[in-house]
């Protein structure tokens, strides 16, 4: 492979410039790795980021980075009032680049070794009320046009199957199996998982297909645009806040929330959590223990604020 190639010659040297460094991983995490186009963008905006801030420091090879520019940017973003979960991340970003490098032979010392991230506050996923979600099947709070139509399987789906809102946006029409009651779907890093669906859905997913036939052009993708084109991740999050701000009091509005939902109301169900990890696509069950924080003070607050002695 040409990248390949390319890298087993820069390999022979010992001075690899910044911008080449950067250039080189970027093209790594792309066609090797395959990361998401998001997420090869945001780290190539923190690599940036931290290319531009090493200017006045006449650092122009990646073997005279040292811990202590690293730290300096650090504290430069920290000084700005940036969220400690944003710095880790962008420190996060350097590190992968610097462990390449290393992997590469283009640097031979550890430099995060000495460069501590800031501590985040654990904060526990916010969910939507059971409660809350029933209304998502009310009569007469969906139009019952094609638009409405398409806007309450949206809602629907993100709650029932737990999906993030790029594998909404990214289902095809061929992702449904109508026998088997089943959604493929593809997930981070190009990982297809398979996500049971309820008969009652699976009917809505018909006649919502019938109806696009009969509205828009044809088209593979599921959901659509009155013009019959694909759907942008910004209308499911203005779709979802369009509603959700009506029927909830949470305290974040978000597609992302019906997957916490989704979680939460599975575990507080008595659902198993390595089922669970398998229908989000976590890699690890770490992750998804998250969830059973969550129910632990959904039951102290339901205690406070129902037992007679909660309330004392």
């Amino acid at each position: 492979m040409f990248y390949l190639r390319e890298w087993d010659f820069f390999r022979n040297f010992a001075v690899v410039k910044l911008d080449e460094g950067i250039e080189r991983f970027v093209a790594y995490i792309s066609t090797e790795r395959r990361f998401a186009a998001g997420t090869v963008a945001n780290y190539s905006a923190d690599l940036a980021d931290l290319r531009s801030f090493l200017e006045p420091y006449d650092i122009e090879e990646v073997g005279d980075l040292t811990a202590r520019e690293v730290r300096a940017w650090q504290m430069e973003h920290i000084g700005r009032g940036e969220a400690a979960a944003t710095v880790k991340r962008r420190l996060a970003t350097v590190g992968s680049w610097l462990r390449y490098m290393r992997r590469m032979g283009w640097l031979d010392t550890d430099v995060m070794a000495n460069v501590s991230a800031p501590k985040v506050p654990k904060r526990l996923p916010v969910f939507y009320k059971e409660s809350e979600t029933e209304h998502l099947y009310d009569e007469g709070l969906f139009g019952d046009d094609f638009m409405g139509r398409r806007d309450a399987l949206m809602l629907r789906m993100l709650y029932e199957t737990g999906i993030r809102r790029s594998e909404l946006t990214g289902l095809k029409e061929s992702s449904v199996d109508f026998g088997s009651r089943t959604l493929k779907v593809l997930g981070k890093r190009n990982k297809e998982r398979i996500i049971p669906i309820e008969i009652e859905l699976a009917h809505n997913i018909s006649d919502y297909v019938a109806l696009k036939k009969q509205t828009v052009q044809p088209t593979e993708w599921l959901f659509v645009n009155r013009k019959g084109e694909k759907i942008t991740p910004a209308t499911v999050y203005n779709t979802v806040k369009k509603y959700m701000t009506r029927l909830s009091d949470a305290d974040r509005i978000s597609p992302h929330v019906f997957r916490h939902s989704f979680a939460t109301h599975i575990l507080s169900e008595g659902g198993d959590l390595e089922a669970i990890r398998q229908l989000l696509g976590h890699e690890s069950l770490a992750t998804t223990e998250i969830y059973t924080h969550v129910t632990r003070e959904h039951l102290k607050d339901v205690y406070r604020q129902a037992h007679p002695r909660g309330k004392k």
